[in-house]
């Protein structure tokens, strides 16, 4: 590794027996900070289970799994993702083999410790949540009830590692708690997201906030067809209905959320399965397989306009996003500075930035404040030509009811 990040200086401290809690910008390193250290400790006495690894998504499970594989082939590293939505007799199977790794979410872990005694988490080593602030916060997806029950099932001596883009209070709180001599480190930045990031706002009536989203759209694609778009929006049907909007609108786009089903009279292509699915993949249920195949195409660049909910916003790897279009304004800051993680990865090309635009509507005006706040910067406003939105309204407008009603049966 060249450059492996900021956040790799915490690497270092994990092998000495400490509990850590780091907190950095995503893109900076953090997932080689415990991966690396997990090896180096692994390599002097391999056995398994060693690591469990809990992470809030499934593509973010299978993205440090990667990591976990690339770096630690010459150890013949054995790991094993256990998400939900796959099958759970093949995971259980997976699982009494005592691989080295386990990566997984606390939800479907939790129910294979529920159901099964074919593998123990006793002798584990290291326990780490990366998005930790996302697993230990109470909410619409509260893991608590799931985190109990694993964290009985691991030994109270072992090293823990927790990881994340924004410090909440929560986390605050656990530092404090924390009997193992913790180690924190946090990166050190005046500006709470990426520097490579031009940040705008935009005031829009609610109303017309569609209109507004394909003239800006139209406007990246017609002066840089080859820029790659991450459109975020606050509901899965929000996001399935905006998908079908723009693509009847001809754009190159796919969803991503937590609810996709198999697409009726869908051809092959539309569904297939990425190669860098894991082993077992035929065993993969159809909304489980388009996840991955919508990622793995956006990925790829078959398609330049990604629209997804917050499962996209989770540290996620994703290569040459050049904007990031808000299309509801977060609810909360940490919301905000997750949702520009993939601007990091953005090519350093001299004189040019990546750019997060935010549609904010008359009542959004003090989530923008708060946002200001934490992020420690003050938005620009992004201008449009209003005409030019008001000749497309009715259109988009009528197009917009077109495809909901179609998605009533979704």
């Amino acid at each position: 590794l060249a450059d492996p990040g900021p956040a790799a200086d915490a690497a270092p401290v994990p092998p000495a027996g400490r509990d850590c809690l780091g907190c950095a910008k995503t893109g900076s390193g953090k997932t080689a900070a415990f991966v690396l250290p997990v090896l180096q400790v692994l390599a002097e006495d391999p056995y398994g289970i060693f690591c469990l690894v809990l992470t809030p998504t499934r593509e973010l499970a299978y993205q440090i799994a990667e990591q976990f594989r690339v770096l630690g082939k010459p150890l013949g590293l054995k790991d094993c993702v256990v998400v939900g939505g796959l099958d759970m007799v093949a995971q259980a199977l997976e699982l009494s083999r005592r691989p080295h790794v386990v990566i997984a979410t606390p939800g479907r872990l939790a129910d294979h410790l529920r159901s099964s005694s074919t593998f123990s988490l006793r002798k584990l080593r290291f326990l780490v949540l990366d998005e930790a602030d996302r697993l230990l916060e109470q909410g619409c997806a509260d893991f608590t009830a799931d985190l109990e029950v694993i964290l009985e099932a691991v030994p109270a001596r072992r090293q823990t590692l927790l990881f994340s883009a924004t410090l909440t209070a929560t986390l605050t709180e656990l530092r404090a708690l924390a009997a193992n001599r913790p180690f924190f480190w946090e990166a050190e930045s005046e500006v709470r997201t990426v520097e490579q990031l031009e940040q705008r706002y935009l005031l829009v009536p609610e109303a017309v906030k569609d209109a507004y989203l394909v003239h800006l759209v139209q406007t990246f694609q017609d002066e840089h067809e080859d820029w790659a778009i991450i459109i975020f929006t606050k509901t899965c049907k929000d996001c399935q209905v905006l998908n079908m909007m723009l693509r009847k609108y001809k754009f190159p786009s796919v969803a991503l959320h937590s609810m996709m089903k198999q697409v009726r009279g869908a051809q092959p292509w539309q569904v297939a399965a990425p190669r860098w699915i894991p082993p077992l993949s035929h065993r993969i249920p159809s909304s489980q397989r388009q996840r991955f195949a919508a990622l793995a195409k956006f990925k790829s660049s078959i398609f330049k306009i990604l629209i997804a909910t917050d499962v996209a916003a989770r540290g996620l790897d994703i290569p040459a996003v050049q904007v990031v279009i808000n299309h509801n304004t977060p609810g909360l800051p940490k919301i905000y500075i997750h949702r520009d993680s993939p601007i990091p990865v953005f090519p350093p090309v001299p004189g040019r930035k990546g750019m997060a635009i935010t549609l904010v509507t008359q009542y959004d005006i003090h989530l923008v404040h708060a946002i200001e706040e934490e992020i420690k910067l003050k938005l620009k406003e992004f201008s449009v030509e209003e005409q030019l939105v008001l000749d497309i309204l009715t259109q988009v407008n009528v197009t917009r009811r077109e495809c909901e009603i179609v998605s009533v049966s979704w």
